[in-house]
């Protein structure tokens, strides 16, 4: 099963986005896990994901989500104009392209 956090300043943009994100993966057929935390509480577990994915509000830190992760984990940034429509089928499907290339 794959793991996908996602990460914004607060954690509450991104639970709608989740609850799409998990509609979407239901509809695919898709096993995944998607959690929604604030950047404050993301090093709890970043080490028990697959890929962690930034609200663009929080792009600037991504550095320092990488560096939590020690490089081992990808970190990519929402396209803000899917993260404005919460476009949550679009979201997943490019995160699972980005996973299948890792």
């Amino acid at each position: 099963m794959k793991k996908i956090l996602l990460v914004c300043s607060a954690g509450m943009s991104t639970s709608l986005l989740v609850t799409k994100m998990k509609e979407a993966a239901k509809q695919m057929g898709e096993e995944i896990e998607i959690q929604a935390l604030p950047i404050a509480e993301c090093s709890s577990v970043i080490n028990e994901v697959d890929i962690v994915l930034l609200g663009p509000q929080v792009r600037f830190q991504k550095p320092q989500v990488e560096k939590l992760s020690n490089g081992t984990i990808p970190v990519e940034v929402i396209d803000m104009r899917q993260y404005g429509i919460m476009d949550g089928k679009g979201i997943l499907e490019s995160t699972l392209d980005k996973l299948k290339v890792k």
